[in-house]
């Protein structure tokens, strides 16, 4: 069986710059690292599915030995919608993060670096404080309008006209949560 080395060498390049973009800090530059480690791996299922042969169909005429492995091609085609699967849902918490933070970049905590230097012993447990979230402050912003589910409120008799600061739910229909019966 030969190789082709120019499958080598791309399959080799690609490695290295994914892992080299996994290890930044920006989280754009981990998704294309993910992407290109799934690319890379992608090209090894192809190295390692042997030496190209016919179509695997059964006509009679074709010595069995001269078909090509279908298996190789069926993981290939699997790990190319697990790659776009992953993907989409790195890009969603990357959107997430971007719209609480504003900012792409990545920040070493201080504590984990601590843990990390203490041999993982604490002498104390932690106390969280009340703005400790992974965003800090930043995350104030965009809760501010959120609605309160814990608050008490009354459901409206059908025919009834709900309340002004009664919130609502999508296309100006009562809260589905608040005002369905949602309270046990």
């Amino acid at each position: 069986m030969s190789v082709s080395l120019a499958l080598l060498v791309t399959m080799a390049v690609l490695y290295a710059c994914g892992v080299y973009l996994l290890l930044e800090k920006s989280m754009t530059r981990v998704i294309l690292g993910f992407l290109l480690i799934g690319n890379a791996t992608n090209i090894l299922l192809l190295i390692m599915s042997g030496r190209p042969g016919a179509a695997p169909i059964v006509d009679g005429e074709t010595d069995p030995s001269e078909f090509a492995d279908p298996l190789p091609q069926a993981l290939i085609l699997t790990a190319i919608v697990i790659t776009f699967a992953v993907s989409a849902f790195l890009m969603a918490l990357v959107y997430r993060s971007w719209r609480l933070a504003r900012e792409d970049v990545l920040v070493v905590d201080p504590d984990d670096v601590n843990l990390l230097t203490s041999g993982g012993a604490e002498s104390e447990t932690p106390v969280a404080d009340e703005d400790d979230t992974e965003f800090g402050t930043r995350a104030d912003a965009a809760v501010e309008g959120a609605v309160d589910l814990d608050a008490p409120t009354t459901a409206a008799q059908p025919g009834e006209k709900m309340p002004e600061d009664q919130p609502m739910g999508p296309g100006g229909a009562p809260h589905p949560v608040r005002d369905g019966g949602g309270e046990k």
